[in-house]
C-alpha cells in the first residue's frame, strides 16, 4: 500500500444525523460501519497522519490534542457497550443526535467539575477520566479513561448531553483516589455549601466506599455534617419567619421536673407542646443505634403529650412551605389534645 495514498473521506450519508463530536470521535465499529476497515483507520494514524487512536478502538479524526467535550465522549465510548453506543434510535438529518451509552457514566472529579464545582480542576488539566461500569464488565483502565467499577450503576444525570454520576457518588469515586485532607474537606464542603446535595447522601456513598477509616476522610466527614447541621438550621429559621409561624425557644433540652433529661429539640412551642427535631442522622454503621435513640425519645415525649414533627435537612431545602404547613397544622391541633405534661425547658 502506497502509505502517502489518504483513505477515501468517510461517507457523509451514514454520519450526518450525527452531532458534530461524533463526526470527530468515533469507534471501530461506527468506522467499520462506513466501510472503513481497521487496517485503513490504522493507516490514517501513521505518524503525520490526519487521524490518531486515542483510546483502544476510538478514533479522532484530526490531528493535534482532543477537546475536553472529545476527550468525555471518546471515555464513554471506549466504556459503554459498543452496540448501544452512539446509535441513534431514530437517525434524521434535520437534528443532530445525541449519542446514547449504555452502561456508562462518567464520575469522580469530571464528573464534579461537569456539575459545576469550582474546587474541582479544569477538565482540560485532568490527566484520566473516571468512567462508572458494572463490575462484571471486561475493561482495563488505559491511556486517559480510568474504569471505576460497581455492583449497581445509580441513575445516571444528562449534563451537556452527558451520562453523569451523580454527585454523591461522583464525590466517593473522587475522594477514593485523593489523599490530601485539605482537597477532601473542600470537595465535601462546596457540595454541601453550594446545594448540590445533603451530607447524609454524601456520608452514605462514603461509607459504602469503605472509606470512613480512612483519618482524613473522618476529619472532613465530621467537618461537612457541622457544615451541613448549620445550614439546616438557618433554614429552619428562615420557615418561621418567612411563613409567620409563632416564635418557639431555640435549642433546648426538655426535664420533667426533677426527673430525668428527656433530651434536646431544635424548637419547642411550650403553650402548644410542638417540637420540632431536625434529622441529622449520617448514615454510618452505627445508624441503627442511633435511630433506636431518635425513636425512643419521639415515643417518650409523645406519651407526655408533646407533639415531635421530624424534619430533614432535604425536606428543610426542597418542600420548606410544605415543611411549614405541617408544624402549623400541629400547632393549631394543639387545643384539640389533652394538655401535655409540665417539663422544665432550659437552654441546650
Amino acid at each position: 500500500m502506497n502509505h502517502n495514498t489518504p483513505v477515501p473521506p468517510l461517507s457523509p450519508r451514514p454520519l450526518r444525523h450525527l452531532s458534530e463530536v461524533q463526526r470527530r470521535v468515533v469507534t471501530a465499529g461506527r468506522l467499520r460501519a462506513t466501510g472503513v476497515s481497521v487496517a485503513e483507520a490504522n493507516e490514517q494514524c501513521r505518524p503525520g497522519g490526519p487521524w490518531q487512536q486515542i483510546l483502544p478502538g476510538v478514533f479522532l479524526l484530526h490531528p493535534g490534542p482532543p477537546t475536553s467535550e472529545e476527550r468525555l465522549h471518546a471515555v464513554l465510548m471506549y466504556a459503554s457497550r459498543e452496540q448501544s453506543a452512539g446509535v441513534p434510535t431514530q437517525p434524521g438529518a434535520e437534528e443532530p443526535h445525541r449519542p446514547v451509552y449504555a452502561d456508562a457514566m462518567i464520575t469522580g472529579l469530571a464528573a464534579l467539575t461537569l456539575h459545576g464545582f469550582s474546587s474541582t480542576p479544569t477538565l482540560l488539566s485532568l490527566d484520566r477520566i473516571d468512567v462508572l461500569v458494572p463490575r462484571m464488565r471486561r475493561l482495563r483502565s488505559t491511556g486517559g479513561a480510568r474504569i471505576v467499577r460497581t455492583s449497581a450503576l445509580p441513575a445516571a444525570e444528562q449534563v451537556t448531553g452527558l451520562p453523569v454520576a451523580p454527585v454523591p457518588r461522583a464525590l466517593a469515586d473522587a475522594v477514593t483516589e485523593l489523599t490530601d485532607a485539605g482537597a477532601v474537606r473542600r470537595l465535601l464542603t462546596e457540595a454541601v455549601r453550594g446545594g448540590h446535595c445533603e451530607p447524609a447522601a454524601v456520608v452514605r456513598e462514603l461509607n459504602n466506599a469503605k472509606l470512613l477509616s480512612r483519618p482524613h476522610v473522618v476529619d472532613a466527614v465530621d467537618s461537612l455534617l457541622a457544615e451541613g447541621r448549620a445550614i439546616a438550621e438557618d433554614r429552619l429559621y428562615r420557615m418561621v419567619e418567612e411563613y409567620g409561624l409563632p416564635d418557639p425557644v431555640w435549642n433546648v433540652d426538655l426535664r420533667l421536673p426533677g426527673g430525668p433529661h428527656l433530651g434536646g429539640l431544635d424548637a419547642y412551642w411550650p403553650e402548644q407542646a410542638v417540637a420540632v427535631e431536625l434529622d441529622t442522622r449520617a448514615p454510618r454503621q452505627d445508624e441503627d443505634a442511633l435511630w433506636s435513640e431518635y425513636a425512643r425519645k419521639r415515643e417518650h415525649l409523645e406519651r407526655l403529650g408533646i407533639t415531635v414533627v421530624h424534619i430533614t435537612p432535604r425536606k428543610l431545602r426542597d418542600a420548606m412551605e410544605q415543611q411549614a404547613t405541617v408544624v402549623r397544622t400541629a400547632l393549631m391541633a394543639s387545643g384539640d389534645r389533652d394538655p401535655a405534661a409540665y417539663v422544665v425547658v432550659l437552654p441546650r
